[in-house]
């Protein structure tokens, strides 16, 4: 023991690391298989590096004998460089993703039986020049390709993201080919392209072709049946760990279990409750197995949060345990109390960019600062506002396809024709999207004409029409002169509504399965951007610029910027200040988290995403949400609901007491809570600084307000309190 003991005061000597006494357990406990339950902010890779020293150190384990495979390329190197940090005498260990590990054992395989392949994933400009239609030889062009001969249209980017995921998630589950149609998917003919796809990449070209999927398929089927590679695998390595398991698919796992199988010297380490990649083949209820897999394994719960606040940690801890299907764990920290979570609730979506600019503006370290949403769509009005008011961010996942999109082509196309109605070119782009019901027959027609007149007086003079068709048309003609000219916001309405860009957008639909909330959610952006531009041209080149801010966001990691990231590429970050976005149902939890097929489990991931959002604070953590949008009314997240009852569990007592009951008097009704007249039951009367008596906290300073919450310290602490129940139950009264 003595031994031990010396490696622990060592490291903290050294390095300064001090371990709890689950993390030295993790750290000693070197033989059989250990599944490391970390909560957030737990010190896992700390403890992870620490555990791998002391197997070469203390155990006198061979480094090279030693792998360490996780989900990124980002956390492989994260790894490294902290192994590096904390023991620069020692030799290199393996660290690694598990994709470079399958490819290690595809490429094996592939030259010992002199099979030639060649990898179509990864920068689509350093792809070499393929065979197939002239264009390179890459995943998303064959997928483009393919779509196109077989659906008829070309492939939205949306669609496309959501067919490769489809493909991922059948690969990672190791779905059979007979269960594929089993796989819900929205893009049409999605099992006949993918068929096609794997028929193109064995028989299509000269090589076989490979994605990063097959390099998992093909390693799992390699290790499953050549013993020879199988043995030489078992036999490199006497030590494996995984990290963020959680993350962890299907086929990885089954990779995992076949290099261990001889030794079972696995340490996982995961936290069930931050699986959030269920939709591209993650498992995290493996986790929840793991001892049917690893009979003997040994299992240790890292609790202890070092990274939070008590508030965010007490409220994290309570707020997660709403789902069912998860290890029974209690976080804790601790780290002493700072503010309580901050609920804000806007009259309307617009204000809570410029809330946001307001007070991010006065914070004196930028890089502490991080605004999180669930979709990736919520960055463009963010990011309009945040340029305008000067404070640099940067976009932790860039996604330039809003800039690219049709919806804003369309829109740029409806006003290049104000300024000219003479050319066909740009009419043909958008002539099936307004009420002019101009076929595409009459269109080919109208392309022959070459006289520079206007296409509406050719249309009109030259082409056959329909007769509803000709006051469609002269109506349309006089709209866009009237757009002349027109200011920016102004023009995207008329678009919308005069000549019924919105319905054409509604029957496309229909017809093709696009997400109608999503497609008007890109015009109301559009329309938020136009705001305070005199021109269209102002606007379209608003939008350039926008486009390249957004190029450039991603070069600013590092730097004193504020990070925009979505909750799912937030995982691993911590910061100071987290401000949580768009906390609306619909969004979080979403349309599809409700849907009955989705089932429980889609509902708990929804929750575990929330819970990782909260997670990333160290202080300071906010939760927002509004009460309209685009004119429509919508309704907070369930999960700032959930929230706000944990932080006021007085509130839920009130509403148990005036549930319907018996009185003394033997008749049903409510029961009624004695009036207090001192009771504050004006809101002018809250003020901030003002001292206030409340009827179970005692007396206390109102710290905050706004419309909605109440932030009040006490002798027992800082509250939040919801006013409109303060002031309904005569709870508060002047001091």
């Amino acid at each position: 023991m003595k031994v031990r003991e010396d490696f622990f005061i060592r490291k903290k000597n050294d390095i300064g690391v001090t371990l709890n006494e689950v993390q030295k357990k993790a750290v000693q406990q070197t033989d059989g298989p250990l599944l490391l339950l970390a909560s957030p902010g737990s010190g896992k890779t700390t403890t992870i590096i620490m555990r791998i020293g002391y197997l070469i150190e203390e155990i006198g384990i061979d480094p090279a004998r030693i792998k360490a495979v996780t989900f990124s390329k980002a956390s492989a190197n994260d790894m490294k460089e902290r192994f590096e940090r904390f023991f620069p005498y020692l030799p290199p260990v393996d660290f690694s993703t598990i994709h470079s590990l399958a490819f290690e054992v595809v490429r094996d395989n592939f030259r010992k039986n002199g099979v030639a392949y060649q990898i179509i994933e990864g920068d689509l400009k350093e792809q070499s020049q393929g065979d197939y239609h002239n264009l390179p030889l890459h995943k998303k062009i064959i997928l483009r390709n393919l779509y196109k001969s077989i659906v008829g249209e070309n492939i939205t980017d949306d669609q496309l993201e959501e067919l490769t995921t489809y493909i991922s998630f059948i690969k990672n589950k190791m779905i059979p080919l007979d269960k594929w149609s089993t796989v819900k998917v929205d893009v049409p003919e999605a099992e006949k392209i993918f068929r096609e796809y794997e028929t193109f990449k064995k028989s299509g070209y000269h090589k076989l072709l490979l994605d990063y999927d097959d390099m998992l398929a093909i390693a799992e089927k390699v290790l499953d049946q050549n013993r020879e590679l199988l043995q030489y695998y078992q036999g490199r390595y006497d030590y494996v760990l995984t990290d963020e398991s959680q993350d962890t698919s299907l086929v990885q796992h089954a990779i995992i279990e076949k290099l261990v199988k001889k030794h079972q010297n696995l340490c996982v380490v995961a936290d069930d409750d931050q699986s959030i990649y269920s939709w591209r083949g993650a498992e995290p209820d493996y986790l929840l197995n793991f001892k049917k897999v690893y009979a003997n394994a040994k299992i240790l719960f890292m609790e202890q949060n070092y990274r939070s606040s008590k508030e965010i940690v007490d409220v994290a801890n309570q707020f997660i345990k709403q789902n069912k299907n998860r290890y029974s764990k209690n976080m804790f920290t601790n780290n002493s109390s700072h503010q309580p979570i901050r609920i804000k609730r806007f009259p309307d979506y617009l204000n809570q960019a410029k809330y946001l600019v307001k007070e991010i503006q006065n914070v004196d370290n930028l890089a502490e600062v991080s605004v999180l949403y669930r979709n990736n769509s919520s960055s463009i009005a963010l990011m309009n506002e945040f340029d305008r008011a000067g404070i640099p961010f940067y976009m932790k996942d860039a996604d330039n396809r809003f800039f690219a999109h049709w919806v804003v082509e369309d829109i740029l196309n409806f006003m290049r024709m104000t300024f000219t109605d003479k050319r066909a070119d740009i009419l043909e782009k958008i002539h099936l999207k307004f009420n002019g019901y101009i076929s595409k027959k009459q269109m080919e027609k109208l392309k022959e004409i070459h006289n520079h007149e206007s296409v509406f007086d050719n249309l009109l003079n030259f082409v056959p029409l329909q007769d509803y068709q000709v006051k469609l048309i002269a109506e349309s003609k006089e709209t866009f002169q009237q757009m002349k000219g027109m200011p920016p916001l102004q023009a995207i309405r008329v678009i919308r509504d005069r000549l019924g860009y919105e319905k054409a957008i509604e029957k496309m639909c229909e017809r093709l399965g696009f997400r109608k909330e999503f497609l008007f959610g890109i015009l109301n952006t559009l329309e938020e951007i136009s705001i305070g531009l005199e021109t269209m041209e102002e606007f379209a080149s608003r939008l350039k610029y926008l486009e390249s801010v957004l190029k450039h966001a991603r070069y600013n990691k590092g730097k004193k910027v504020v990070t925009f990231s979505t909750f799912h590429s937030a995982k691993g970050l911590e910061f100071e200040r987290v401000y949580m976005i768009d906390l609306i149902d619909g969004i979080i939890p979403s349309s599809e988290d409700y849907k009955s097929g989705a089932g429980e489990n889609a509902m708990e991931e929804a929750v575990r995403l929330f819970y990782v959002g909260m997670t990333r604070a160290k202080k300071h953590l906010e939760l927002i949400s509004y009460k309209e949008r685009d004119g429509e009314q919508v309704e907070e997240s369930p999960f700032v609901t959930k929230v706000r009852k944990i932080i006021h569990p007085d509130l839920e007592t009130m509403k148990m007491e005036e549930t319907p009951s018996t009185n003394k008097r033997g008749k049903s009704g409510k029961t009624i809570i004695s009036s207090n007249p001192n009771a504050i039951r004006d809101q002018k009367d809250l003020v901030k600084g003002a001292d206030i008596k409340h009827r179970v906290f005692g007396k206390g300073v109102i710290l905050e307000l706004d419309e909605e919450t109440l932030e009040v310290r006490f002798s027992s602490g800082v509250k939040n309190l919801a006013v409109k129940t303060c002031l309904e139950l005569g709870l508060l009264e002047p001091v």
